[in-house]
């Protein structure tokens, strides 16, 4: 399985759900981006704290999600 521990889940933070690294920015806004057609460069450049692994990691959590498989996160 592959490691997910830059995805965290705060209630505190965008309601809790799923985020990149405790910030403002959710899996489902790097899944929906993706799925715009946007490039892993465009999104690094929209939002230039992320890191290309954080788009990975998004990607294999939401996967892992969509087969509703539960996935261990880091506590925020």
């Amino acid at each position: 399985m592959t490691r997910i521990d830059r995805i965290t889940m705060n209630p505190e933070v965008m309601g809790g759900k799923p985020c990149i690294r405790g910030m403002r920015v959710t899996v489902g806004t790097i899944v929906g981006l993706l799925a715009a057609g946007r490039t892993r460069q465009d999104i690094l450049v929209l939002y230039p704290y992320l890191e290309d692994e954080d788009i990975s990691q998004a990607l294999a959590y939401a996967s892992w999600r969509s087969e509703e498989m539960d996935v261990p996160l880091v506590p925020a």
